[in-house]
C-alpha cells in the first residue's frame, strides 16, 4: 500500500513525548508521530499509511482525537484499507463498541501493557498490507477480465461483418442497403430514447435481418418480374431460415440478430409473416428493423421497381403507421427526418424520380 517514501504508521497523540509510541514501531516500519490532528490529516491525505494508531484525549467525543477524527479518516476513500487502532480510556465494552462503529478496526484500552500494544499494531499492518495486495490483485483480475470482454465483443462484431460480405455475395445491392438500414434503425432507437449501447447493438444486428436470403435461389432473389405464389412462399422462408442460422449462438448479439431476422416482415396489425404476431407481441428491435428496412426497399431501385423519392417513401411510413408499422417507431423515425436525409445522401440509393 505504500512505497519507501510514505509512513507505514501514523500515529496521532497529544503525549509530551510522542516518540515513546513511535518507538514501538519505528525498527521495523517507517513511523511518524504527530501531535495536531489537523496536520496529521494533511499527512495522510498526501501519504496513505497501513496503520493510523490514535490516543484519544480525554473522552471518546474529544475534539482532535476523539470518535471524530476517526470518521474523518474514514470518510477519505483512499484509506479505505488503512488499519485504524484507537487507545482510550474508559469501560472497555462501551468503548469498543462506539469505536468499532465510527470506522476503528480495533480499540485497546490505555492501561494495556505496550508490548501487547506493538503486537496489535505490527498485526493490523500485516492485515492492511495484505487487503491492498488483494485489492491490487483484484483491480489486475477486473482488468483482464474487460479485456476479453472486450475481444469477445469485438470478434462477435468481426462475425457479423463476414457475414455482411455473404450477403453482398449474392446481392451485390445488399451492401448499401444493410449499412442505411443500420443507419435508420440509429435514428429510431435515438428518436425512442434508447440508450446508445442499445442502439448500437440493434443497429449492427439488423444488418443480418436477410441473412436467410442466402439460401433463396438466385432464379427468384434476382427475379425482375412478379413471383408466382410457389416463388414468393419460397422467398418468405428466408425469415425463419435466417432465425435457424443464429438462434443458438451463445452470443446474445447473434441471438439478438436471429430474433430480427425472424420479426422484421410481422406487421403491427398482424398481417405479416411468419408467425402473424400483432402490436407488442412483435420483439421491439423487429418493430424498429421493419421501419427501417421497409424505408429503405421503398427509395432503392430494384430489378423489380425504381427507388422512390425520399418524401413519397416518407408518406408511405405515415399511412401505414398502425397498420404495417408499431406507431412509435414511425413517430421515432420522423423525429430524426433531418438525420435521415443527410444518411441517405451520404449512402445514396439508387433511385428513379
Amino acid at each position: 500500500m505504500t512505497n519507501a517514501a510514505d509512513p507505514a504508521v501514523v500515529i496521532v497523540t497529544a503525549r509530551p513525548d510522542p516518540g515513546g509510541l513511535a518507538r514501538l514501531f519505528a525498527s521495523d516500519y517507517s513511523t511518524l508521530a504527530v501531535s495536531d490532528p489537523a496536520a496529521a490529516l494533511a499527512i495522510l491525505d498526501r501519504r496513505p499509511a497501513d496503520l493510523v494508531l490514535i490516543e484519544a484525549g480525554p473522552g471518546l467525543d474529544a475534539l482532535g482525537t476523539g470518535l471524530g477524527f476517526v470518521r474523518d479518516l474514514r470518510r477519505r476513500v483512499h484509506l479505505a484499507q488503512a488499519s485504524i487502532l484507537l487507545v482510550a480510556a474508559g469501560d472497555p465494552a462501551e468503548t469498543r463498541d462506539r469505536a468499532l462503529a465510527a470506522g476503528a478496526t480495533d480499540v485497546v484500552l490505555a492501561s494495556l501493557d505496550t508490548s501487547d500494544l506493538a503486537l496489535r499494531g505490527r498485526n493490523l499492518i500485516a492485515l492492511a498490507q495484505a487487503q491492498g495486495a488483494a485489492e491490487g490483485r483484484t483491480h489486475a483480475l477486473a482488468q483482464e477480465v474487460e479485456r476479453a470482454l472486450a475481444e469477445s465483443q469485438e470478434r462477435e462484431r468481426e462475425i457479423i461483418r463476414r457475414l455482411m460480405v455473404a450477403a453482398e455475395y449474392r446481392d451485390d445491392q445488399a451492401g448499401g442497403h444493410l449499412t442505411r438500414v443500420a443507419g435508420c434503425v440509429l435514428a429510431i432507437t435515438d428518436g425512442l430514447g434508447l440508450s446508445e449501447e442499445e442502439g448500437n447493438d440493434i443497429a449492427l444486428a439488423s444488418t443480418m435481418h436477410d441473412i436467410g436470403k442466402i439460401g433463396v435461389a438466385d432464379s427468384i432473389l434476382r427475379k425482375a418480374g412478379p413471383l408466382t405464389d410457389a416463388e414468393r412462399t419460397e422467398m418468405m422462408q428466408h425469415a425463419l431460415r435466417g432465425y435457424r442460422m443464429l438462434h443458438d449462438s451463445p452470443s446474445p448479439l447473434l441471438r439478438l440478430a436471429a430474433e430480427i431476422a425472424l420479426t422484421h416482415h410481422e406487421r403491427w396489425d398482424g398481417g405479416g409473416y411468419p408467425q402473424g404476431l400483432k402490436g407488442t407481441e412483435i420483439p421491439l428491435a423487429g418493430r424498429i428493423t421493419a421501419v427501417a428496412d421497409v424505408f429503405d426497399a421503398l427509395i432503392s431501385a430494384r430489378v423489380y421497381k425504381p427507388g422512390w423519392p425520399l418524401e413519397r417513401a416518407r408518406r408511405f411510413l405515415e399511412e401505414q403507421s398502425g397498420a404495417h408499422f408499431d406507431p412509435a417507431c414511425v413517430a421515432a423515425f420522423l423525429s430524426r427526418w433531418e438525420d435521415v436525409v443527410t444518411l441517405v445522401e451520404e449512402r445514396p440509393a439508387d433511385q428513379a424520380a
